[in-house]
């Protein structure tokens, strides 16, 4: 049994499918294929069912892959104890980020990063929380970049910033006079949201502590994007909430239509989160160092004691 034995049961076992297994591992399907039938005559059981299409994984199997996972995860460990141990920052490093934080914060370090560590190879996903949740279990993600408290044991999460929410309002809006406003006057009934999945709608919701719209609404909106809420907002169709950073970007006439909130401000917490048997940790604090010092001086909020919307409704 070899540890290259174990990282290809584990790439049939993720791909379902030896010649995908293969090309993803950098090798030929039949050498791919011999490596996992030696290993499999040597245990003297099946770990993949290859009457099914795609590959099942047998019952005794999936024992053998969780086992395997922790195998392959312990060996690198061994790597990143001697980076460490060197100060070597390097490597290629799986970054998860959700949709709602992507098209913010991704402008605003990603080159200051690979400027101060040019041996890093960051590869960034957009995934949701749910996925990028089971892809750090799964070790196909070296960290994620998501709102939090996600409260998951085997996850730690490390706070990066507090980014306040603030109000886009159309004109004629009864906030539209508004100074600074309160929570208390917000009524969910009239804010546009995120479609369901999105960690920011669960966040509003929490702070206007109302239920979702129903029937009562003439349209029903699905919608991923932060523009199209804006737009919607544009045409009197109602309020939204947007992220801090988000609002950055918007031109001179819509930052008129920006309100802000009474301190403290609603936020939410955005972290990096990673799983507890963490690997390349030296990469994983130069990240953090440099989002949370880009981020620091971009937040004009960020002297003012802000906490994130599930915090203040525990």
């Amino acid at each position: 049994m070899t540890i290259t034995q174990l990282q290809y049961v584990l790439a049939v076992a993720e791909h379902r499918n030896f010649t995908l297994a293969a090309e993803k591992s950098f090798v030929t399907q039949p050498t791919l294929s011999m490596q996992v039938q030696k290993l499999e005559d040597e245990l003297g059981l099946q770990i993949f069912d290859r009457g099914k299409k795609p590959i099942a994984i047998t019952e005794a199997g999936r024992k053998i892959v969780d086992q395997a996972r922790n195998i392959v995860q312990e060996a690198a460990r061994i790597r990143d104890i001697v980076d460490q141990e060197k100060g070597f920052v390097g490597g290629t490093y799986t970054l998860g980020v959700i949709p709602t934080v992507m098209p913010t914060l991704l402008p605003m370090f990603l080159k200051t990063f690979t400027q101060k560590y040019p041996k890093v190879r960051l590869v960034i996903k957009e995934v949701s929380t749910e996925r990028m949740i089971e892809d750090l279990r799964e070790g196909h993600l070296d960290a994620g970049i998501a709102a939090t408290p996600l409260g998951i044991e085997s996850l730690v999460e490390r706070p990066l910033y507090y980014e306040p929410f603030v109000a886009y309002v159309p004109h004629g809006h009864r906030l539209e006079k508004s100074g600074k406003i309160g929570r208390e006057e917000l009524d969910l009934e009239d804010v546009l949201l995120l479609e369901d999945g999105h960690c920011f709608r669960d966040g509003v919701i929490n702070l206007c502590q109302a239920i979702p719209r129903t029937e009562d609404m003439p349209f029903q909106l699905e919608s991923g994007s932060f523009e199209t809420l804006v737009n919607l907002v544009d045409e009197g169709l109602g309020m939204t909430l947007l992220p801090y950073l988000h609002t950055m970007g918007l031109d001179e006439k819509r930052q008129r239509m920006l309100r802000y909130f009474q301190d403290p401000p609603p936020a939410r917490e955005v972290s990096l989160i990673y799983h507890k048997k963490e690997l390349k940790y030296q990469i994983t604090e130069a990240l953090k160092e440099v989002i949370a010092a880009v981020v620091r001086g971009a937040i004009a909020f960020q002297d003012v004691q802000i906490v994130s919307p599930k915090r203040q409704m525990a």
